[in-house]
C-alpha cells in the first residue's frame, strides 16, 4: 500500500475508534449492548477488517468483551472497580505542568476561554450529555499543555476508562438534577482556575488544580455509590 493509502487507512481507523469510544462513554452504547461488525462496516462504508481491528482495540482497553456464542458486548463498570484507576489518574494529573510543558499560544488560550463560556451556558441550560462532552473536550485541551507523548497516551487511556461512570451514576439517582447542577458548578470552578493559571503562565499550578479536582470527583462518586447508613 502506498504511503497515502496507509495514511488514509490509519485516519479511517482512528476516526471509527474515536467515534465508537465516544458512543460508549456517552452511553449511546449502554452496558450489555451487542455491537455487530457487519452493521458498523455498513455504517462507515468500509470492510469489516478495520472495524474488527477497532473492536479489538476497544476490547483491549476494557470497553468491550467477546462472549462466546453471543458476540461483542459493551462492558459494565462500577466505581469500586475504578478506584485504582482514579488513584493513578490523580498522580498523573500533576505531571501535566511538569513534564515537557507547552505554553499555549493565543489561539489555544482562546480555546480554553471558549470552553469556559460553554460551562457558563451549561449552567443556564443543564444537560448531562453536553456536560460529558465538554468534560471530554477539556481533557483533550489539557493534554496540549504537555509534549510528553507517553504521559498523554496513558492519561487518555485512563481518562476514558473512567469517564462514563458519572453518567451511569447520575442517571439512577432520584436527585439527578441537583447532582448535575452541583457537578457543573464544580467543573466550572476547575476550568476557571485552570484558565487563570494558564493566563498567569503558571503551568505547574494547572497540574495541582487538576489533581485536586480529579481526587474530589472520585470522592463524590464514591460517596454516591456508598451512602452512609443513618
Amino acid at each position: 500500500m502506498a504511503g497515502g493509502g496507509k495514511r488514509e487507512a490509519r485516519s479511517r481507523f482512528e476516526r471509527i475508534y474515536a467515534l465508537l469510544r465516544s458512543r460508549i462513554c456517552l452511553l449511546d452504547y449502554p452496558p450489555g449492548m451487542r455491537l455487530r461488525e457487519e452493521d458498523l462496516a455498513e455504517e462507515f462504508a468500509t470492510s469489516r477488517t478495520p472495524v474488527r481491528r477497532v473492536l479489538a482495540r476497544l476490547e483491549d482497553e476494557g470497553f468491550l468483551r467477546s462472549v462466546h456464542g453471543v458476540g461483542t458486548i459493551v462492558t459494565d463498570i462500577d466505581i469500586d472497580s475504578l478506584q485504582q484507576v482514579y488513584q493513578l489518574r490523580v498522580e498523573l494529573a500533576e505531571l501535566v505542568g511538569k513534564l515537557s510543558p507547552v505554553r499555549p499560544d493565543a489561539a489555544r488560550l482562546e480555546e480554553f476561554r471558549a470552553l469556559l463560556d460553554r460551562c457558563d451556558r451549561l449552567k443556564g441550560e443543564p444537560d448531562a450529555r453536553e456536560f460529558a462532552r465538554i468534560n471530554m473536550d477539556f481533557f483533550h485541551l489539557l493534554m496540549t499543555l504537555t509534549a510528553n507523548e507517553p504521559l498523554r497516551e496513558f492519561s487518555e487511556r485512563l481518562y476514558y476508562q473512567t469517564t462514563r461512570i458519572w453518567l451511569k451514576t447520575a442517571a439512577r439517582l432520584t436527585r439527578y438534577e441537583d447532582m448535575l447542577q452541583a457537578e457543573i458548578r464544580f467543573f466550572r470552578h476547575e476550568v476557571a482556575d485552570i484558565v487563570a493559571a494558564i493566563e498567569s503562565g503558571e503551568l505547574e499550578t494547572v497540574g495541582h488544580i487538576r489533581r485536586s479536582h480529579v481526587a474530589m470527583s472520585f470522592a463524590r462518586l464514591y460517596a454516591e455509590a456508598h451512602p452512609q447508613s443513618p
